[in-house]
């Protein structure tokens, strides 16, 4: 590592692997220097189920990554997801209270804790608080705010909260592998870090990361996040149902997936043919590729629906100018970007993580678009405090802390 640089990690705790990207950040950006993946071993749709599974898949990608990087970890940035991620939209007014009525930082953090005013469940807790603009005294689409003059400063945000028994639990996982958690961070929201232009944010822009348990949505307009949601529906529902439908098992139904899956299946010539694994010690069979691709369509289409509704539903189907961005390990699949463009009837495109130099040939897949994220995400949030537990979770928690603030005082 050389002078004036920093290691950034990212760890994307996936239902069906675990991947750690390593990079080191320097004044001319960001420089990729390891990746190691893992089959997951512990996840169920985003979501921790088996404590040691999970920490062991965990150890395997960091050791990889630690062997390709020469490097040792301690930390990362780590992404969550699952069908307990909510986000909503909220607004919160002040006074400005700084000298000749100009805005200052204060104000703007005042604000900004005024719209996270909500309430919530007593088992979740807020994960992100993202600024989508300020209004000052009437005056909207304000971007920055500083140093501004006017009486009166409202913020919408938009707020992203989750289940503090998996965000706890994901904590766990982390750092009984040997890393402290940093930040935890909305996997929609770092593949958005790695995969869309800052065009497309503006004009709006739909993003659908496809993963192995959970399919993640989040919606750009002018510039900002507006929507974010979470489907259970992902990759390891189409290798189900091939397995089911072709007779096969699980492990040979994934490979038969990635190999000649495809998403649109007037794409697939009748003539093809795969050869099929049997179950019980029976003899492969030949089978037409287009009968795959019978199973694997409807699946996708359900997935895209299920997409279109929820961005429907929220109500800015009709702002997503820029289109459609599908990313995540399941879109690298045959005729995935056709298919969402049959539905949606706009226009699609592969989100492909950009924005790294250094190794990023190991990483130019959107598979790892959620890990590249992670450490485009960490770059702007070096200074950001070791995420701690959410400490303010129960009384307990208050008075531990109360009791050392009073110790400090007598030391």
């Amino acid at each position: 590592m050389t002078k004036g640089t920093e290691i950034v990690t990212g760890l994307d705790i996936g239902t069906t692997k675990i991947c750690v990207i390593v990079a080191e950040v320097t004044e001319s950006g960001v420089e990729i220097i390891g990746c190691g993946t893992s089959p997951s071993r512990g996840l169920r749709k985003g979501v921790v189920v088996n404590i040691d599974g999970t920490v062991d898949s965990i150890r395997k990608a960091v050791e990889a990554a630690e062997a390709m990087a020469g490097v040792s970890l301690d930390s990362a940035f780590v992404g969550i997801a699952g069908g307990h991620i909510k986000g909503i939209n909220s607004r919160g007014v002040i006074a400005v209270s700084g000298r000749n009525q100009e805005v200052t930082q204060a104000d703007v953090d005042r604000v900004i804790e005024a719209a996270k005013a909500i309430t919530l469940p007593a088992d979740r807790k807020v994960i992100h608080i993202i600024p989508q603009e300020f209004v000052i005294d009437d005056q909207g689409g304000v971007k920055e705010p500083l140093g501004m003059s006017g009486h009166r400063l409202e913020a919408e945000v938009h707020i992203v909260t989750g289940a503090i028994a998996s965000a706890e639990n994901i904590i766990k996982c982390a750092a009984r592998a040997g890393l402290e958690v940093r930040d935890i961070v909305l996997q929609p929201l770092a593949s958005s870090e790695a995969t869309l232009t800052a065009d497309e944010k503006e004009l709006g822009v739909v993003l659908v990361d496809i993963g192995g348990g959970t399919s993640d949505i989040a919606v750009f307009v002018d510039g900002s996040i507006r929507h974010t949601a979470v489907l259970s529906l992902g990759g390891d529902h189409l290798t189900h149902d091939i397995a089911i439908g072709l007779r096969t098992p699980p492990h040979s139904a994934e490979e038969i997936k990635r190999q000649y899956g495809c998403a649109l299946a007037s794409l697939v010539s009748s003539e093809e043919v795969v050869e099929v694994p049997s179950v019980g010690g029976r003899r492969p069979r030949l089978l037409s590729r287009q009968m795959l691709c019978e199973i694997v369509q409807p699946r996708m289409e359900e997935i895209f629906t299920l997409v279109e509704l929820e961005v429907r539903r929220a109500g800015f189907m009709q702002q997503a100018a820029a289109g459609v961005v599908v990313t995540g390990g399941s879109s690298i699949m045959e005729g995935v970007p056709e298919l969402a463009e049959q539905l949606f009837d706009l226009p699609v495109r592969l989100g492909m993580p950009t924005g790294v130099g250094g190794l990023k040939e190991v990483v130019s897949s959107p598979m790892y678009a959620t890990g590249v994220g992670l450490v485009l995400y960490g770059r702007e949030h070096l200074d950001h405090r070791r995420f701690d537990r959410f400490p303010d979770r129960t009384l307990v928690d208050k008075v531990i802390k109360r009791m050392k603030q009073w110790f400090s005082d007598f030391l």
